[in-house]
């Protein structure tokens, strides 16, 4: 699997990947928690585990149309006996399986998809596996908040079009020289980063010389969407041919109302998520 990302877990660096969008993270790498020197020996004694071919064989038939139940009856029966061995390739190979993968080449190994990784690690060690299903939640959390904040920059620069389309029909004059546009252009961009971040272009870049772009690709998922939005009322307040003056009041008004609320709804989700559940109030 390339471009393989990692997560380290009680000092194991332990690789997943996307295969058939889902997740799917190296059971290679978690038997080394076990084994260093033989994680292969782990797998398959894993393997050869009659419980595991029942979870397996039940996983496959939930999700693998295409899954050999044959083949698998044929494994389950001879699953823990002293004579049975099995390897994830030949799992692969008799039953089609979907929820392994094995990967050849220098940095290849045994991948699993995420709810089965996560059974192994539980066979593996049981604080292994509360350990790496944390791990793995902060890192998808952090994922998320990327995908969100990817998402609110290219839905702010699409607005960006209808604010620039604003402008040119109802601001620019044929009176004016190019460089008297751009200045235009640009006057309206920075109307709207006093609204929403209190500073205009060059005053931020002052402040960061060190940084490269600008104050928008620093901004937070809050503020990108709010963005978003100032960049489309205030095409309707041009359209309406209101002021600049006038119009600077009211995005700014909007921009502290609606970052106000999104951040109050931050705030509820995340003590919300803080909550104890059922589970942990049986546990005290």
């Amino acid at each position: 699997m390339p471009n393989d990302k990692t997560i380290t877990v009680k000092g194991v660096n332990v690789r997943y990947n996307r295969y058939n969008q889902n997740d799917y993270l190296s059971l290679t790498d978690i038997a080394k928690f076990k084994n260093a020197e033989n994680p292969n020996d782990v797998i398959k004694n894993w393997l050869r585990n009659r419980m595991t071919i029942e979870f397996l064989g039940i996983w496959e038939s939930l999700y693998n149309p295409d899954f050999n139940p044959v083949e698998f009856d044929g494994f389950r029966k001879e699953s823990g006996l002293n004579s049975f061995v099995l390897s994830p390739s030949k799992w692969i190979e008799k039953t089609n399986a979907a929820g392994i993968v094995v990967t050849a080449g220098k940095y290849g190994g045994t991948y699993a998809h995420n709810d089965i990784a996560m059974e192994f690690a539980n066979w593996v060690s049981v604080e292994f596996r509360l350990y790496i299903i944390k791990e793995f939640q902060r890192l998808k959390a952090s994922e998320q908040q990327t995908l969100d904040w990817t998402a609110k920059r290219e839905l702010a620069k699409i607005n960006y079009h209808i604010h620039t389309d604003a402008i040119k029909d109802n601001l620019i004059v044929p009176e004016l020289t190019q460089k008297q546009i751009a200045y235009v252009y640009a006057n309206e961009a920075d109307m709207l980063n006093v609204a929403l971040f209190g500073k205009m272009a060059w005053e931020w870049r002052n402040e960061h010389s060190d940084l490269k772009g600008n104050m928008r690709d620093y901004a937070s998922v809050e503020q990108l969407l709010v963005l978003a939005n100032l960049e489309s009322y205030n095409a309707i307040l041009i359209e309406q041919k209101q002021a600049q003056s006038e119009r600077i009041v009211l995005l700014n008004k909007t921009a502290r109302k609606q970052l106000e609320t999104l951040l109050n709804v931050n705030v509820k989700r995340e003590k919300l998520l803080a909550l104890p559940t059922n589970n942990d109030k049986d546990k005290k």
